[in-house]
């Protein structure tokens, strides 16, 4: 009730809050894992992917590396070859197989990385269990950061798996039954912008719940006056795109990005292709014919910036974007596509990387990629919020990656 004092909760009610969250998304992985064969989990189709074997392992060495190993001394290794081989970046944490190869790691096979995750669940349980008071802060701290990491690999798992069935022949389906999300705000009107609220704005995480140390700390911007698009720009406006020769004319283009059409032989988004004189795109439930009025996916940060610059457009940057999702005026913020800004991936004012291994998660990749805001089809519920930094390079258009546009007066 309003005035109330917040009931601080118990340790026991911490231990339930916390193991129900850990089995929560545990599970949400192998659900997902759960439409593929153990032939499908071993396949890397590109460097910049992973098996979804290895997302499984990966995540899963995680809350061994940086949680039961730390605060519980009984706990045995599940296996001395798993660190080198399932650790990702982590430097301080020691050597690891080089990223473009894991698709060579037949064995472990799926059925050891399930007894894996199976060990490791046990010994997480336990250690949530029985930590002491005094170490439960950390412990539930590291735990929460393992979480959203883990809810980070399920939605790679998915873009990364639909990359390597694009790769197939045949155009396997991952999930026969996966549909497009519903898309809010009915009939989309291609000039249906909405203002910004200008002036010196509050950017980045309140400090209500979770957020990554990218994220912080919160700070002033000033944001111009300017309109945003109310909805994502659609397959039809990109197929208008393509007909006027968006693809064709150098431009619409930043030089990198046109050397990327050049040397890609780009000329429609990631994973259309045309059969028989009609336009069809690969998605998790097979290939199918693109809908005009789906909002346009698999783009890159490269075609974003052009098609903006044939809308006679700009990309929103991510602060004006945070802004104006804040005051609800954006339909399909999160849920659909994650959204290109014009914003490169830097640190925030004061920013400051947590100490140890763990800081490495983030601040080291804060050179030459751009910020994408919001959340995609792909994203596990509960994973999205408004102040979320994603970032990517930016020829890369394997993720569910759209835009909305903006302009100013």
């Amino acid at each position: 009730m309003p005035g109330a004092l917040h009931k601080i909760p118990t340790i026991d009610e911490q231990r339930g809050y916390w193991l129900s969250a850990f089995r929560r998304v545990r599970a949400e992985t192998e659900h997902r894992a759960s439409f593929l064969s153990p032939e499908d989990q071993i396949v890397q189709s590109m460097a910049d992917a992973s098996p979804t074997k290895w997302h499984r392992a990966h995540v899963t060495w995680f809350f061994e590396t940086f949680l039961v190993r730390e605060f519980d001394t009984s706990y045995r290794i599940f296996d001395e070859r798993f660190p080198f081989l399932f650790n990702s970046y982590y430097v301080a944490a020691g050597p690891r197989y080089a990223r473009p190869q894991r698709g060579l790691i037949t064995r472990p096979n799926s059925e050891e990385v399930t007894r894996y995750r199976a060990h490791v669940d046990a010994a997480v349980e336990k250690l949530i269990g029985s930590v002491p008071k005094h170490d439960a802060a950390r412990v539930f701290e590291i735990l929460e950061i393992g979480l959203n990491h883990e809810q980070q690999h399920q939605e790679l798992l998915l873009t990364d798996i639909l990359h390597a069935f694009a790769q197939n022949p045949t155009n396997p389906a991952y999930n026969p039954d996966w549909r497009m999300p519903g898309i809010a705000g009915g009939p989309r009107a291609v000039n249906d912008f909405v203002d910004v609220p200008a002036g010196i704005q509050p950017i980045g995480h309140d400090g209500n719940g979770f957020c990554f140390d990218n994220e912080l700390p919160r700070h002033d911007t000033l944001i111009p006056k300017m309109r945003i698009a109310r909805h994502l720009v659609t397959n039809a406006q990109w197929l208008d795109f393509m007909a006027a020769g968006g693809y064709r004319t150098p431009s619409l283009w930043l030089s990198d990005g046109w050397a990327a059409v050049q040397a890609e032989g780009w000329e429609a988004p990631g994973y259309w292709r045309q059969v028989e004189g009609t336009w069809q795109v690969m998605t998790l439930a097979g290939l199918k014919t693109v809908d005009p009025a789906a909002p346009v996916l698999h783009v890159s940060y490269y075609e974003a910036d052009a098609f903006a610059r044939y809308a006679g457009k700009h990309l929103p940057s991510e602060q004006e974007w945070e802004v104006s999702a804040r005051s609800g005026s954006l339909a399909d913020a999160f849920g659909v596509a994650w959204q290109w800004t014009r914003s490169a991936y830097l640190s925030y004012p004061g920013y400051r990387a947590i100490e140890g291994a763990l800081g490495e998660y983030n601040g080291k990749f804060m050179s030459g990629q751009m910020v994408l805001r919001g959340s995609s089809l792909a994203t596990p519920e509960g994973h999205e919020r408004l102040s979320y930094r994603n970032f990517f390079q930016p020829a890369a258009r394997w993720q569910f990656s759209g835009l909305r546009l903006a302009e100013f007066p």
